[in-house]
């Protein structure tokens, strides 16, 4: 599955409930480290979740993100990918939520 095809879903989603594509970018770059032109260039190119991660530096807080997507902890998923997968949904969802991006890009161990 392509990452172009999901993004929209993603966009979608955060519209629906006042916020921004810049707030849903924010929060991608954040866990991915990609700029913007990066991700739009893996936008444009149709890439793969695999080579989308493949390409990605993942933050190193993500290990602080926490919580159930579709009832599974994200904490708790074994495979690389789904772990990674399931955080861009679980931040992606924090912000339709009505999290800050600045409380979403924050985390710690506390």
């Amino acid at each position: 599955m392509s990452f172009a095809s999901v993004y929209p879903h993603y966009l979608n989603k955060v519209t629906r409930k006042n916020r921004t594509e810049a707030e849903l970018r924010a929060v991608i770059r954040w866990l991915t480290g990609f700029t913007d032109k990066n991700l739009q260039s893996l936008i444009n190119r149709e890439v793969t979740f695999t080579e989308f991660f493949d390409q990605a530096t993942l933050n190193p807080d993500a290990k602080f993100i926490t919580g159930s997507i579709c009832g599974i902890k994200v904490q708790e998923i074994t495979d690389p990918l789904m772990q990674k997968i399931r955080f861009l949904d679980k931040v992606v969802d924090e912000l339709a939520q009505g999290k800050s991006v600045e409380r979403i890009t924050t985390r710690s161990a506390k």
